[in-house]
């Protein structure tokens, strides 16, 4: 997903909200505990990635999020940020989601809506789900699989109206290609290959086994919606919370209000804590006054989890104070440049590998803000991702380029100089900075690329996800930057490689590319049961990527996310990129 893509540990909150009365005193001698300036004290540089900080079940107090731009959709069946995937989770419960924990271990699938995982049968092509008796929506009705069933069919099926998160089960399904979704069927019973016998029973029919379908339910997309209370692409204005906190108020572009959902049931929700009362999201803040306010605590968290920029990066790791408030860690993403196999020149493989060859990935690396921003990278699965494999196609020295063999490939293209765009988002800094180095590169080897920007919030519905708009504006080259769905190789590389993922908006196989070889491998990989050969097979999708030259890997993404000492229960997440879980995040502040 985008970093975007999706999504974690054994987490020590079990433990807390069974020692209700130890973690109160924890958080009650958090105040004590101060520095000289009055601030509760760190504890100490990268400690949410190792455990979680201040953990409590203090209830009370106001988290403020701020956001520099806004997200593609508060509609958890219409987004695709890893970031609206991690903050949806507080007012839409999916069948199944990470469990809250540090690293890796926030990789952990646990039940949500679900009584457990799924039981699969029919050698993996079906899965059937029990959820949770009790269930109430924040009007007090209950909450049905029927529900869950709608939820599927209108993130996945209705295009047209809600086109921004992934189509893994419109591909999957049985029939789902010919289903023209909720808003056109005339069947009250929607899509057959959805089965809900009874009110706590769903059942899922696939066209081909599906070895990681648990991964599958674990997205927002099956957090279930009121058929009665559907508005379309309007749902987002009066979301039907079924999580721990419901909407107060939505002001577009502006102001999200959240506050607690009086009929969700503690007893029924083995994850959430409901701790403070009320959950607010500032959109369109300035980033740099964004990174004061998380120093200052009047805003706890960066609703993005994309760190904090340049300038602020270097003002805290030179303090040491500052630096034991922060975590720099891996978040299972690849920074790259998508390359557009639709647009002249580059559908010749010879000028994609002149743009492999031409790029100083160092100069990206600087401009993104350094070897604390990420590694060098040379494949297209990231190291904490299962079936990397370790390669360097196009080895230039020192990883800055090699102006000779560029000039060489683009002679074998049969050109001499290319004019082209590359997109970036506009308020992504450091997006912006990487693609002014990358048109340094190119412009040394005779490829003239000029740089478009567009906002985070529509930069796949309106302008790179959009393949006619692409063509249509000669943009060659894309800015993207890519997280797994799930923590394994089909969760990385399915949606941003398989030509099946394509689609006219919200679009995120950028370089619309088209192999039979990569298709088969990955639907090979999928229906197998054995974790190695899919593995093996991820990595040979990997080299065969790298071959083609679609995508030229910039850097493995690290991220330096500032904790604020106000927050509770502050645990960094390989679930969702790296970013802090915001399932359970409290305040000392009242």
């Amino acid at each position: 997903m985008e970093g975007n893509s999706l999504i974690m540990r054994r987490s020590t909150l079990a433990a807390v909200a069974v020692a209700g009365s130890a973690a109160l005193l924890l958080a009650g001698c958090s105040k004590a505990d101060n520095s000289t300036d009055g601030t509760p004290k760190s504890a100490g540089a990268d400690a949410a990635t190792k455990g979680v900080v201040n953990a409590s079940t203090q209830k009370g107090g106001t988290v403020t999020y701020a956001m520099s731009d806004v997200p593609d959709s508060f509609d958890p069946g219409n987004t695709y940020y890893a970031y609206m995937y991690n903050f949806s989770r507080l007012y839409a419960r999916p069948l199944m989601t990470f469990q809250p924990g540090a690293g890796e271990k926030g990789n952990t699938l646990v039940p949500d809506l679900a009584e457990s995982k799924g039981v699969s049968s029919d050698g993996g092509k079906t899965w059937t789900y029990k959820i949770r008796k009790g269930l109430k929506y924040q009007d007090g009705s209950p909450i049905t699989a029927k529900d869950v069933k709608y939820a599927v069919e209108r993130s996945n099926f209705a295009r047209d109206v809600l086109s921004l998160g992934p189509n893994y089960f419109q591909q999957f399904l049985q029939g789902g290609k010919d289903y023209k979704g909720p808003y056109k069927d005339k069947n009250p019973k929607g899509i057959a290959a959805i089965e809900t016998p009874d009110d706590y029973t769903i059942a899922f029919h696939l066209d081909r086994a599906f070895q990681e379908f648990d991964y599958l339910v674990a997205t927002p997309q099956t957090a279930p919606v009121p058929q009665a209370k559907d508005t379309g692409v309007d749902y987002v204005k009066n979301i039907v919370s079924s999580g721990s906190y419901q909407f107060q108020s939505y002001q577009d572009g502006k102001q999200v209000v959240l506050v607690r959902n009086k009929n969700w049931d503690a007893k029924t929700d083995p994850l959430r804590q409901q701790n403070p009362d009320k959950i607010v999201v500032n959109l369109k803040v300035n980033q740099s006054t964004i990174d004061k306010d998380l120093q200052s605590g009047d805003t706890l968290i960066d609703l993005q989890g994309k760190g904090v920029e340049t300038q602020t990066q270097a003002q805290l790791v030179n303090d040491q104070q500052k630096k034991g408030n922060t975590d720099n860690t891996y978040g299972g993403r690849l920074v790259y440049a998508a390359l557009n196999t639709k647009v002249k020149p580059f559908d010749n493989v010879e000028c994609r590998k002149a743009v492999e060859y031409a790029i100083d990935k160092v100069s990206v690396q600087t401009a993104e803000g350094g070897t604390i921003r990420g590694d060098i990278a040379t494949t297209v699965l990231p190291p904490d991702i299962t079936g990397y494999q370790k390669a360097d196609v196009y080895a230039t020295p020192g990883s800055k380029g090699d102006v000779a063999k560029a000039k060489e490939h683009l002679k074998a293209c049969g050109q001499t100089s290319i004019t082209t765009s590359i997109t970036a988002r506009s308020d992504r800094q450091e997006e912006v900075d990487a693609a002014t180095a990358i048109i340094a590169s190119l412009k040394k080897v005779g490829i003239n690329a000029t740089l478009k920007q567009y906002p985070s919030g529509k930069y796949f519905t309106d302008y790179a996800g959009v393949p006619k708009f692409t063509e249509k504006e000669n943009v060659g080259i894309m800015m993207m930057q890519w997280g797994a769905d799930w923590p394994s190789g089909y969760g990385f590389l399915q949606q941003i490689l398989n030509s099946q993922a394509i689609s006219q908006s919200g679009n995120t196989n950028l370089s619309q590319f088209e192999n039979k070889d990569v298709d088969a491998k990955l639907a090979q990989a999928i229906a197998a049961p054995d974790v190695s050969e899919r593995n093996k097979l991820y990595a040979d999708i990997d080299k065969t990527t790298m071959d083609q030259a679609v995508i030229v890997p910039l850097t493995y993404f690290k991220v330096l996310l500032y904790r604020s000492p106000y927050a509770t229960n502050v645990v960094s997440t390989a679930a969702f990129s790296g970013q802090y879980d915001y399932l359970n995040i409290g305040t000392t502040k009242k």
